[in-house]
């Protein structure tokens, strides 16, 4: 009885004691690498938005409404994953936007991307932050789909597998359809939710 009230007594300190390291490695962890992902939002920011000085948190945009619009619009696959930032020039005036995007329908699981849209609704291009696709086929999208969404002011993206012809067609991976389909369903759902919120819902300045 007394060696098992030792070792529990054991094992309790050694729990505790644990317990209290990654506790202070966690304290001692936290700022930075929030910090660190501050950083790389910033400059996801800054890929899809060059031309803006400072971004801006739409505080009054929630993220269920926005995503719940989405559902009823038919993007459920896809959703707003981070608040939307308001890209302002030097006076502070309003450029566009800048959405995060999140698809649940990547090959390799979600991918989530930022886009940078413009008042006047030209999509400055796309900046993915996480793929996990297959390499050689879906991981071409940094290289293959991204280039194609720059500089085009269209409704909504189609994709082809015979050649883009139109501003928005966008030339398929080749052996990676499913990636292409869950790229281009996200910077639609992107696309739908700023015509119908952010154009149109008075948010311009």
């Amino acid at each position: 009885m007394k060696k098992m009230l030792k070792d529990a007594v054991i094992l309790f300190a050694i729990t505790l004691a644990a317990g209290l390291i990654l506790g202070f490695v966690y304290q001692l962890t936290k700022e930075p690498i929030a910090a660190q992902e501050l950083k790389a939002k910033q400059e996801a920011y800054k890929e899809v938005f060059a031309k803006a000085d400072s971004f801006e948190a739409v505080e009054d945009l929630g993220l269920t409404k926005a995503n719940d619009m989405l559902k009823e619009a038919g993007f459920g696959a896809a959703e707003l994953s981070d608040m939307v930032q308001r890209a302002c020039d030097a006076q502070g005036n309003t450029l566009g936007y800048v959405l995060t995007v999140t698809t649940h329908e990547g090959y390799g699981g979600d991918i989530v991307f930022t886009m940078g849209i413009t008042k006047d609704g030209i999509l400055n291009g796309i900046s993915i932050l996480t793929i996990s696709e297959t390499p050689g086929l879906g991981m071409k999208a940094e290289s293959v789909l991204k280039p194609q969404f720059a500089g085009k002011a269209v409704e909504q993206f189609t994709y082809t597998k015979s050649g883009a012809t139109t501003d928005s067609q966008i030339d398929a991976i080749s052996g990676a359809t499913i990636t292409t389909n869950a790229m281009t369903n996200g910077v639609n759902a992107g696309l739908f939710y700023f015509r119908s919120t952010l154009q149109e819902g008075g948010k311009e300045e």
